[in-house]
């Protein structure tokens, strides 16, 4: 993978790796269409005058109908479920489940019989990232139950289809299109929901939560999202959802002092290892040489 490709990688483990924290925080005092409408609405409302400033409405328009099928596979319909289930089970479990996307994405890949090649390197990679994440969490699927860890398979399959998308029905079009138009559809769609369910009182860490969400984990975030999956791949690209779950249990340990236990000090480095060899590509005899020297200087 390239240096961008490593960049745009780490930027995203950052910023997919905080949300679950802030959104159990603002499910505290928000309906789940309430969060999803005010994550999309300002992350649409900073990003549309950019779109309009650099002339790209038109691509939003010409593109109009797959950019709703994304909108609502990648977070509009995700988004409400993943909140509505942290109400009920743990946000190491949540991201636990989340880990399944990049297997679901090696499985949806061959079914379509792609031509982005799944090595066995790759199949390694993906194992060990697994069996990290299960370190990591401790496998502690205690206090969840069967109706909402469903609930996060099809977050997960949601998760896994939108990548997809990105890679073949809309790389041509600027990411910051794309998530500008998604964003507006999914909050124009919840606005209905949101005005009959808004709360009545919300202290100002929950609005913290969300605009942390909204600016970073939202507009930010997948803007940056879409330029990964154009440089390493869809498949490659979910990943790293292997190093968001990690930075979220270190990120427990160090604010939330969350015991720091053996699964988080095995886990994390296989994790870590799991990622580089599932985002690298395999070295041949032939290529030996110069895929090393790329693995090395990226």
């Amino acid at each position: 993978m390239s240096r961008r490709g490593w960049l745009l990688f780490v930027t995203m483990a950052v910023l997919w790796g905080i949300p679950y924290l802030l959104i159990r925080v603002a499910v505290r005092q928000l309906d789940p269409g309430v969060l999803v409408l005010s994550r999309t609405g300002p992350a649409s409302l900073l990003l549309l005058p950019l779109v309009i400033a650099r002339g790209q409405f038109r691509a939003i328009a010409r593109n109009f109908w797959w950019i709703v099928v994304f909108a609502f596979v990648e977070f509009g319909v995700p988004w409400y479920l993943m909140a509505t289930a942290e109400r009920h089970i743990t946000s190491s479990l949540t991201s636990l489940l989340i880990c399944v996307v990049p297997l679901f994405s090696v499985a949806v890949q061959r079914v379509r019989r792609t031509d982005e090649h799944i090595s066995r390197r790759r199949l390694l990679g993906l194992g060990l990232g697994a069996l990290g994440v299960a370190l990591l969490v401790g496998l502690g699927i205690h206090g969840g139950s069967i109706g909402w860890i469903g609930l996060m398979l099809v977050v997960a399959f949601g998760y896994t289809l939108g990548p997809i998308i990105l890679a073949t029905k809309l790389a041509s079009v600027p990411g910051i299109a794309v998530v500008a138009g998604a964003t507006g559809v999914v909050a124009i769609s919840w606005l209905p929901w949101s005005i009959a369910h808004w709360p009545h009182h919300v202290d100002h860490q929950t609005w913290e939560s969300v605009a942390i969400l909204a600016v970073a984990c939202t507009a930010a975030a997948f803007v940056t999202f879409f330029e990964l999956v154009k440089e390493v791949g869809s498949t490659r690209s979910v990943v790293v959802t292997y190093v968001n779950t990690a930075l979220a249990v270190v990120l427990g340990v160090a604010f939330l002092r969350e015991p720091l236990t053996t699964g988080i000090l095995i886990g994390f480095p296989l994790v870590l290892i799991g990622s580089v060899i599932a985002t690298s590509r395999a070295a041949s005899t032939s290529k030996f040489t110069s895929d090393a020297d790329e693995l090395i200087h990226g």
